[in-house]
């Protein structure tokens, strides 16, 4: 499923496959009163081992660290694996790094710098906890923040998610984004499609969480 939460927001630019660098970001180890999440680092490699790949782990994903890599190179696309949620509170709402918490705000300022600086990240997939669910306020969550400050577009779930299942649906949705003759959207439908076939993770609960929220080319 891809929602355009505005069609003015929505870059009809297909993402350039051979020019695919990603920055991928994640706590495998429990921080801050959250738990750990062990398909994270598995998750991790996996990617790095579908394209050209800066990888932030555990004590290397602090604050600062995310910000030098994202000012220092222009990744089209960025991966964050941790705990993050969207709330009526600015305080609960954010994205865990192993040493603070980047709330929206913060990630709101980063996007926009990048599209300023003509550097527009194309993908920001927030493999996470509830990052698409939104309330009253803002309907489509952190995902939705990412988008309306200059994120192309944005993979964010909508329930709290399987560490294990969206370890592989995360797997897939990148080995098939390196294909150039399929879309955003359509490797996100090909990766639940392959999560479904597991007997393990048959259930929606598994697979159907993930929404991709902006240009879905």
């Amino acid at each position: 499923m891809a929602l355009a939460p505005g069609l003015q927001l929505v870059d009809p630019k297909p993402l350039a496959r051979e020019e695919l660098n990603i920055l991928t970001a994640g706590l495998s180890e429990a921080r801050q009163g959250f738990l750990a999440l062990p398909g994270v680092e598995l998750e991790l490699k996996r990617i790095q081992a579908s394209a050209p790949t800066e990888v932030l782990l555990n004590e290397s994903f602090t604050d600062a660290n995310f910000q030098t890599a994202i000012n220092g190179f222009p990744f089209p696309v960025v991966h964050l694996a941790t705990h993050g949620e969207f709330g009526s509170a600015a305080a609960d709402t954010f994205v865990l790094t192993w040493d603070d918490r980047i709330n929206a705000k913060e990630l709101e300022d980063l996007l926009r710098r990048e599209i300023e600086d003509d550097r527009a990240i194309e993908l920001l997939v927030l493999s996470a906890c509830q990052t698409a669910a939104g309330d009253k306020r803002a309907a489509l969550g952190l995902a939705g923040v990412a988008v309306r400050a200059g994120a192309r577009s944005t993979v964010g779930s909508l329930w709290l998610v399987s560490d294990e299942a969206t370890s592989l649906l995360m797997t897939r949705f990148y080995q098939e984004l390196v294909k150039t003759e399929i879309t955003k959207a359509e490797a996100l439908r090909r990766a639940q499609e392959s999560v479904l076939q597991d007997e393990r993770f048959s259930h929606p609960y598994f697979w159907s969480a993930f929404i991709l929220v902006g240009n879905w080319l």
